[in-house]
């Protein structure tokens, strides 16, 4: 019986927050935002988790936030390692920064074995409904010609600190037709812009964006893998420090040659994230108006 696998993307660096964001502790038990996403995963039916992480963040890791979800679901790392590139890259010296979420992504391959699995951002509050949704998905849906994103609408993901990056989509009777990943979206008074080529122009700010949370069968490695390739031998020169090649470009790619298949799910919740450091009041706020509220108890890995 194959298992839906939930893969969190943790082994970003935080340059726009100032730290390693993933384990910093927002909730007023000392919880990361990914204790509430696992939490949620859980409550969906997720019973295996594969953190990607920089190897030398493991024992972080453990100690904030492994040790005590281990009795709840099973957990694997799996590393973003630098040097795994594909046969005649180079690595360029004094390069630090990961090769983006493609590269991260194709850590777990000897992991995840032949189970279909969901990858997502460690920084982001997603919801528990899409949880629920994309677990359904998993389980019922999913094969290699039929993958999946959850949607989330643009304006509720925006901050009020500064410009973020987001999947801009195109939707075509509820599958997704193309996504671009646009580096500079941002709030404009009561309206959305984005910075392209220099100049700002407004868009839809109901429209769904992607927020990196996608559904897969492993059958998505062997599309990635030539893809990244490709990407290195195109910009590694010209940009050799901060080159990274994520998914949303990746899945774009593959659209556009008709090799793949996602199907759009819009997820009613709001969107909560730290992009930057002045974000964390919200964030707190309303991780503790949800345990107020019930939504979660106070603490979530109280073991009965």
């Amino acid at each position: 019986m194959k298992i839906p696998t939930l893969v969190i993307l943790a082994a970003g660096m935080g340059s726009r927050y100032g730290g390693l964001k993933q384990i910093d502790a927002l909730g007023d038990n000392g919880e990361t935002i990914i204790d509430f996403s696992i939490y949620d995963a859980i409550k969906a039916g997720f019973k295996k988790l594969i953190l990607i992480i920089k190897e030398e963040h493991e024992q972080a890791f453990e100690t904030q936030l492994v040790s005590k979800i281990r009795p709840f679901i099973d957990v694997q790392y799996a590393y973003q390692r630098l040097e795994d590139v594909p046969q005649g890259i180079e690595v360029p010296e004094g390069r630090e920064k990961p090769w983006g979420t493609v590269h991260a992504l194709l850590a777990i391959e000897e992991i995840v074995g032949d189970n279909p699995f969901t990858v997502m951002n460690a920084d982001d509050f997603y919801g528990r409904a899409s949880f629920e949704k994309m677990y359904d998905f998993l389980s019922e849906e999913v094969n290699d010609d039929n993958y999946s994103m959850i949607g989330y609408v643009l304006k509720n993901t925006l901050t009020d600190h500064g410009s973020v990056t987001r999947g801009v989509c195109e939707i075509k009777d509820d599958y997704l037709d193309s996504i671009v990943e646009i580096q500079q979206i941002e709030k404009n008074g009561n309206k959305v812009r984005i910075k392209e080529n220099n100049q700002w122009k407004e868009i839809d700010g109901d429209g769904l964006v992607s927020m990196n949370y996608w559904g897969f069968t492993p059958h998505i490695f062997s599309q990635l893998k030539p893809l990244f390739k490709n990407y290195l031998d195109m910009h590694l020169a010209s940009n050799p420090m901060k080159a990274e090649y994520v998914i949303p470009t990746a899945i774009g790619e593959l659209l556009e040659a008709n090799e793949v298949n996602v199907k759009v799910i819009a997820s009613p919740d709001q969107w909560y994230g730290v992009t930057y450091q002045e974000d964390k009041d919200l964030v707190i706020s309303k991780l503790k108006e949800y345990k107020t509220n019930k939504v979660y108890p106070h603490d979530l890995w109280k073991q009965k």
